[in-house]
């Protein structure tokens, strides 16, 4: 992809992030007034359990979409990816039942939140390998479409349901309401043929050996993403427990509206990134001129984002929420680095997966993972915790981005 392709596509992908997080940003300020910060905190940790278990069910398979060339092998690594799924969620509904009549920290979530746990687990999966199938097929304009469903759903149901049930039941409703809006609209606009089941006999052995060529995924980067999204949910668990529901609250406000936007911006140019690594990994053996050009987009864009979040949060938070989630300002400033670092070195980490990095890419999530429980294992602060938390995380994303820099150079395959 030449640089004027790849900044048309890259836009095209903005345009419809930017409409896709304006529908949550603007909700958030309905949100925050409907709900009390305990219920907001409830609510986060148990997306955050739903989450991890969406990892799981997928086996991080989707990322070999990309890595299929056009045409019919991607379309069945897509077939392959719903059929994987499925499989997954007796396993997980025995997981689930089992877990709730034995473990009893798990009997904390309401029977509601446990109930609709399976279907939100389901659902993001799903949502997530539609996304990684548009992305892959250079489908922008579709890709954009499904997030604003799923982001005008959630947002939506999540305003509608405060207003006649402010509980932490009537946001995990929107959620997975929104999500199932989102899935509905991708398989509307990319729908996938029952004919690429079909022989039943004959797709078994291809998806055998669909698991078997992309066995490192499943081995490495499912650990490593797990671990990835444990170490990001932990917070809000030690915050909780240690320090209670109202801090979780502002944590959880300050992720949905800092956190969550710069990722997904990042992952804007992720979705153009992983296409044009990929091709450029195929036809000259490295991505290092990709790497390059991306990195300093990035970067220009990060910098900006931590200056004008850090000049503002404080006061931004007390006018667009109400002086009770102040603080929740205060914590976006402690957490800025760690979300700027993330925003550039978290793409820029698809290389590790073209390259077939995986197991450098677990090695350095078990580091991070090991960081952030030496952080709030601690005994700190609060606000302590949160400052070393913060700044961990960000030099470790400055190792991440040596260990992708080198792995684009095509010299670790």
């Amino acid at each position: 992809m030449t640089t004027g392709g790849f900044f048309r596509s890259t836009r095209t992908v903005l345009l419809g992030m930017t409409v896709a997080q304006a529908i949550p940003l603007l909700g958030s300020l309905a949100i925050a007034r409907l709900y009390v910060p305990a219920e907001f905190g409830a609510v986060a940790t148990w997306q955050g359990v739903v989450t991890t278990a969406a990892i799981l069910v997928t086996g991080q398979l989707e990322q070999a979409l990309v890595i299929e060339a056009d045409g019919e092998p991607r379309k069945f690594a897509m077939a392959a990816m719903l059929a994987t799924i499925c499989g997954a969620a007796a396993g997980l509904l025995v997981i689930v039942l089992g877990a709730y009549l034995v473990v009893p920290d798990v009997r904390h979530f309401s029977p509601g939140l446990v109930l609709a746990f399976l279907p939100a687990t389901m659902l993001l999966a799903l949502y997530q390998i539609w996304q990684s199938w548009a992305a892959a097929e250079g489908l922008y304009r579709v890709l954009s479409w499904i997030r604003i469903a799923q982001a005008l759903g959630v947002t939506g149901i999540q305003v509608l349901a405060g207003l006649l049930i402010p509980s932490a039941l009537g946001l995990a409703m929107g959620y997975v309401l929104g999500l199932l809006l989102g899935v509905v609209v991708a398989s509307y606009m990319m729908p996938v043929s029952p004919h690429s089941f079909l022989p039943w006999a004959g797709f078994k052995v291809k998806l055998r050996a669909f698991w078997t060529k992309h066995r490192r995924f499943p081995l490495f980067a499912l650990p490593a993403n797990f671990i990835n999204t444990a170490a990001a949910q932990l917070p809000l668990l030690f915050i909780s427990s240690r320090f209670g529901l109202e801090f979780s609250g502002f944590y959880a406000l300050v992720v949905r509206i800092l956190g969550g936007p710069i990722s997904l911006l990042g992952t804007a140019l992720l979705d153009v990134f992983k296409r044009s690594a990929a091709t450029s990994w195929r036809e000259f053996g490295n991505c290092r001129e990709v790497y390059l050009r991306t990195f300093w987009i990035l970067a220009g864009l990060g910098i900006a984002l931590a200056l004008g979040v850090i000049l503002v949060a404080e006061s931004l938070f007390g006018w667009a929420f109400g002086e009770t989630w102040r603080q929740a300002g205060v914590i976006a400033t402690w957490l800025m680095p760690m979300f700027a670092m993330r925003f550039v070195a978290s793409p820029l980490s698809y290389v590790l997966y073209i390259a077939g990095g995986q197991r450098t890419d677990l090695m350095w999530q078990c580091g991070l993972l090991g960081m952030t429980l030496l952080v709030f294992m601690a005994g700190m602060s609060f606000e302590a915790s949160i400052k070393a938390y913060a700044a961990g995380y960000a030099g470790m994303y400055i190792i991440y981005l040596l260990l992708s820099y080198r792995y684009s150079k095509g010299k670790y395959t």
